[in-house]
């Protein structure tokens, strides 16, 4: 099984944009993060990128003078590896307290409470 690399918020952030513009450049990199955020300093973003290629979450490739960031790993095996890990550390790896939790605090629509009651149906 291939290990996945623990991801922190920001880097969630930035990882967001390589999975989604791949390959791209530091410059294109912080270019999308500006028009997104407020301003992300040039220094930190590439801090960041280093801090993601040493995870193994980005690799790289020298194109002239620029760096082209690719993801190393997938949006969803990131998003299962986070999910586990929130809910051993939250809820002691149980399903059924995490549930409980959000429902009695989200308000749900109908949709919702459907979806919800055909996922379990369908666990069955």
């Amino acid at each position: 099984m291939k290990k996945i690399p623990r991801i922190s918020e920001t880097e969630w952030v930035v990882m967001k944009v390589v999975w989604g513009q791949s390959p791209c450049s530091a410059s294109h990199i912080i270019e999308v993060l500006n028009q997104r955020d407020a301003a992300w300093h040039p220094k930190t973003v590439k801090a960041f990128l280093n801090r993601l290629v040493k995870k193994k979450a980005l690799g790289f490739k020298l194109e002239g003078r620029a760096y082209l960031y690719h993801p190393l790993v997938q949006q969803a095996e990131c998003a299962e590896a986070a999910s586990v890990s929130f809910l051993d550390r939250v809820f002691g790896g149980s399903l059924k307290p995490m549930l409980a939790h959000f429902v009695a605090r989200k308000r749900l629509s109908r949709e919702e409470i459907r979806e919800l009651k055909k996922l379990l149906e369908d666990q069955e």
